[in-house]
């Protein structure tokens, strides 16, 4: 997962073990993991079904990221990475143990594991070493590798050591073999989300650098580091440009996940701090290549500048089957503000989605209602069955409502229905002990007014913040918007130094260890988590727990759906919207396969660059493409 405007999107997340994978007996070994239900590629898996298996190599892919960067190490809260590197996951340049499939939730192919086994009490899982894979500089990556980036990754990165919590060790069974201990049993998921561990070169990170000094791997560094993926970084300008070259000798360049992908020759990132100046050298062509849209006003209005019109450069709707993120208004509970439930559920009521949907964005967005929005595990109705008997023992510790009415949003379906919500909120707030007076919301007792601040980074911020604020401020509330760059808000969103953000809270088909980083107690104190929210919450901490250590898919839907529930009923946020597609503009320098995954909507590591195409573009342009 990369910085950028994806940034806060991001990232990977663990899947749980299903029935057809129960069925292989336990302790044998295993290629491809499928924790939904069976991969749909068997074991014959030659390559994926939608690229071009054939699809040519070459030319270079341009991109615009906005901010800048100061290191080439992703895995600490310090300094802010490289376009490429991600703070999951290898990013452009580490390889992981297992692969993520592009086209199946919850599903994984090898890559330097080619293959991993556990026994049926779930307490450890060892991973086997396939022989061929080597590090850039030709060095096998070794058993000793992973034991070591297993140990500094859970000391050093705040996701890491959340997601592989109960895991304790790992050692040494063979030169190839490596097996990692549980301090649990039972929990059916963490043989499978080992295979997520991004693997570093032992012998580089404890080297020492041209100048003879010592590498730290727990400081930030602008050195080149030694990789093993498919590319590997060819010359950077601090903070301003990084370009990636495809390495030709790759050593898993033929494996299934990989035929097909990885085509272009380089990746060239260029850094920008303005918004509208990116926007503008995408127009002109050149500096960026691809542009993915978020804007649905820019979406339908913004595309017809003199290349659209002459078809150099295309506009197309990905449309996408995965998950969907829940992107709201987050209430930093750090702040003494947002403490008091009450005053968390009347703050949804002044957000007016349906006139900004119709207003702003063109009717493309569907007000989000879950955290679990778009799969089986968002909760929906009155909680029954195994959901309810999940929640039971806790109806004491929960809002009432939660047992007896069904979740619904605040609907703004009417000239009368401004009037309506308003005054349910402020209902709300004198509950919680605050009245106005004066045309101010002041604490009843202390005369303190009520305020806060929005903070954002992306012109987006301001037009989906202005209209709430537009509807706190008829009920007394002074709530303001403050834009920063972008490196300035992703090191306070990591310290939590904000009193509301715009999250986007991603979550995959399949919930398990990752659930302890967005609500657990621990995380709440854990800089760069994301528990956002600041949520303490004894309930939910034993939701999560419920959720890792769900006896089969059954278990888990059911233990979800109560996570979910207690999640929304509890008012952590103020859900906005989401948009089941990709939107995405090009220049016309580019081939893919006739089809795109459906379930991450576009692949654009299976995308190539034909050289006439690219050639007509640069002639016409005077040499920007």
């Amino acid at each position: 997962m990369t910085v950028g405007r994806t940034l806060l999107r991001s990232l990977l997340t663990a899947v749980l073990l299903t029935a057809g994978l129960q069925a292989t007996h336990a302790d044998e070994w295993r290629t491809t993991s499928s924790l939904i239900g069976k991969s749909k590629y068997g074991d014959n898996f030659q390559h994926y079904d939608y690229v071009n298996p054939n699809a040519p190599k070459g030319g270079t892919l341009n991109s615009v990221v906005l901010g800048t960067y100061d290191s080439f190490n992703p895995y600490i809260v310090q300094g802010s990475p490289a376009a490429g590197f991600a703070a999951f996951g290898g990013g452009m340049l580490y390889d992981t143990l297992m692969e993520q499939a592009t086209d199946e939730g919850g599903t994984s192919h090898p890559l330097i594991a080619d293959a991993y086994k556990y026994p049926d009490d779930y307490s450890s899982a060892t991973y086997r070493l396939d022989p061929r894979a080597k590090w850039h500089d030709g060095q096998p990556i070794t058993v000793d590798d992973v034991i070591w980036s297993f140990q500094v990754l859970k000391a050093n990165s705040p996701q890491y050591s959340r997601y592989f919590e109960n895991v304790t060790d790992a050692v040494a069974i063979s030169d190839r073999e490596v097996e990692f201990h549980f301090n649990q049993k039972g929990n059916r998921e963490l043989p499978q989300i080992l295979g997520d561990l991004a693997v570093l070169p032992k012998h580089w990170w404890e080297g020492t650098d041209a100048n003879g000094k010592k590498r730290d791997v727990t400081k930030p560094t602008l050195e080149i580091p030694l990789g093993s993926a498919a590319y590997k970084i060819v010359s950077f300008k601090p903070g301003s440009e990084i370009v990636w070259q495809r390495v030709p000798d790759y050593w898993a360049a033929k494996l299934p996940v990989k035929i097909g992908r990885e085509n272009f020759d380089k990746q060239r990132f260029t850094y920008i701090l303005d918004n509208n100046a990116a926007w503008q050298a995408f127009t002109k062509g050149g500096l960026e290549d691809i542009n993915r849209e978020y804007s649905s006003r820019k979406w339908a209005t913004a595309y017809n500048f003199p290349a659209v019109k002459a078809g150099d450069v295309i506009k197309k709707d990905f449309q996408t089957q995965s998950p969907q993120p829940m992107q709201a208004f987050v209430l930093n509970q750090r702040r003494p503000l947002f403490q008091n439930r009450l005053v968390r559920e009347a703050l949804t009521y002044p957000f007016d989605f349906e006139s900004m949907n119709r207003t702003l964005f063109f009717g493309f967005n569907t007000r989000t209602s879950s955290y679990f929005q778009g799969t089986e595990l968002a909760s929906s109705g009155l909680p029954q069955g195994k959901e309810l008997e999940i929640l039971e023992p806790y109806r004491d510790k929960l809002p009432p409502e939660l047992f007896t009415q069904e979740f619904k949003l605040p609907v703004y379906d009417s000239p009368q229905a401004e009037r309506r919500n308003l005054k349910a909120a402020v209902d709300l707030f004198t509950k919680a002990g605050w009245v106005i007076k004066g045309g101010k919301m002041v604490n009843a007792k202390t005369g303190e007014p009520f305020k806060f601040e929005i903070l954002g980074w992306y012109d987006t911020d301001e037009v989906i913040a202005s209209p709430y604020i537009a509807n706190l401020r008829k009920i007394g509330i002074d709530a303001t918007l403050r834009i920063i760059d972008q490196s300035q808000y992703v090191n306070r969103v990591n310290n939590f130094d904000f009193d509301v953000v715009t999250g986007m809270l991603q979550q995959s088909d399949s919930a398990g260890n990752e659930q302890r980083d967005f609500w657990s107690s621990k995380a709440a104190d854990k800089p760069g988590s994301r528990n956002l929210m600041g949520i303490k919450n004894p309930v939910v901490d034993a939701l999560v727990d419920r959720v890792i250590f769900a006896k089969d898919r059954d278990d888990l839907v059911a233990a979800t759906h109560a996570l979910d529930r207690v999640l929304l009923w509890n008012f952590y946020v103020v859900p906005q919207y989401y948009r089941s597609a990709v939107w995405l503009a090009y220049w016309n320098k580019f081939d893919m396969p006739t089809k795109q995954p459906a379930y991450l909507g576009v692949d654009q590591d299976s995308w190539w660059i034909d050289p006439d195409k690219e050639k007509a573009l640069a002639a016409k342009y005077k040499g920007t493409n």
